[in-house]
C-alpha cells in the first residue's frame, strides 16, 4: 500500500527568503550580512512586537510650528544619558574611601587613567549643562502653556525630574572629596536641616551620622550611583510614554483653525 504523503505545511512570509531585485544575479557579502541582519531583527520582533511599540512612540502627529524649542526635552534627556556612559566609567576607577582613596583616585583618573581627564570633564561639566537645560525646558513648558489639561500628570512628573537632577548634583559635589566639596557640602547639609518638620531628619539621613565621616561619602555615592539614577531612569520613561500618549502643544502664537458651524456647512 503506498504511503500518503502530506503537503508541507506554509511557511510564513516573514520566513521566505526576500526575492532578489530584477537584474541582480550576483549576491554581494554585504547583501548577506544586511539579509542577516534584517532577518535577525524580524526573528526579535515576531516574538516580542517591538516594533509596534517603536512605531507608536516614533511616528505620531507634530504641530503646526514646532521649532527648536521642541528638542530642549530631549537634549536633556541625552544629557541624563551621558551622565550615565561617563559615570559608569567613573565608577570602574572611583573608591568610595575618605581616608584619602577617593581624593587619590579622582586624582589617579585625571592623571594616568588613558582619557580619564576627559571623560571626567564630560561628567563635571555635563552635570552643569543638565541642570540648565532641565531648566530651559520646563520654562519653555511653562511659557507655551504645555502644563494646561490634559498634561498636568506630565508637568509634575517633570517637576519630581528637576528635584532629583538637583539632587543629584548634590550628591555627586562630595565624591572627590577635596576641601571645597568637603566644606560645601557641610553647608548644603546645615542649610537641609534648618528646614521644618523634616529638615534635621533630612540632614541626619545625608550624614549618616552625627559627623561628616566615612559614612557620608558611602552614604552619597549610593545615592548618587543607584538611588537616584534608578529613579530619574522610571520617571523619564513614565514622561516620555505620556509625551507620545499626549502628544505636544503647539506654540501660543499659533492659532487653531477656527471650527466651522452648522450653518456654513448647509
Amino acid at each position: 500500500m503506498p504511503k500518503l504523503k502530506l503537503p508541507a505545511p506554509p511557511i510564513p512570509d516573514r520566513l521566505n527568503p526576500r526575492p532578489k531585485r530584477p537584474g541582480s544575479t550576483k549576491t554581494k557579502p554585504l547583501d548577506v550580512a544586511a539579509e542577516a541582519g534584517i532577518s535577525a531583527i524580524d526573528w526579535v520582533d515576531e516574538r516580542t512586537s517591538l516594533s509596534q511599540g517603536a512605531r507608536w512612540m516614533m511616528f505620531r502627529k507634530v504641530p503646526k510650528g514646532t521649532n527648536w524649542f521642541y528638542t530642549l526635552g530631549s537634549s536633556t534627556m541625552f544629557a541624563f544619558l551621558s551622565q550615565a556612559v561617563t559615570g559608569v566609567f567613573l565608577a570602574m576607577y572611583y573608591r568610595p574611601d575618605a581616608a584619602g582613596g577617593a581624593y587619590e583616585s579622582i586624582r589617579y583618573i585625571n592623571n594616568e587613567v588613558f582619557l580619564g581627564e576627559f571623560v571626567h570633564g564630560m561628567h563635571k561639566w555635563g552635570s552643569s549643562v543638565m541642570v540648565i537645560l532641565i531648566f530651559l525646558h520646563m520654562a519653555r513648558t511653562f511659557f507655551f502653556g504645555a502644563y494646561k489639561y490634559p498634561r498636568e500628570l506630565n508637568w509634575v512628573i517633570g517637576v519630581a525630574l528637576l528635584i532629583l537632577t538637583m539632587s543629584m548634583s548634590f550628591t555627586g559635589y562630595l565624591l572627590p572629596f577635596d576641601q571645597r566639596s568637603y566644606w560645601a557640602t557641610i553647608v548644603g547639609v546645615n542649610i537641609n536641616g534648618t528646614g521644618p518638620l523634616v529638615g534635621p531628619y533630612l540632614s541626619d539621613f545625608l550624614r549618616a551620622g552625627p559627623e561628616f565621616g566615612a559614612t557620608t561619602l558611602s552614604r552619597f555615592y549610593a545615592i548618587h550611583m543607584l538611588l537616584i539614577p534608578g529613579a530619574l531612569a522610571a520617571l523619564i520613561g513614565a514622561h516620555l510614554y505620556l509625551v507620545a500618549k499626549l502628544g505636544t502643544t503647539a506654540p501660543p502664537w499659533i492659532k487653531a483653525d477656527a471650527p466651522v458651524k452648522r450653518e456654513e456647512r448647509a
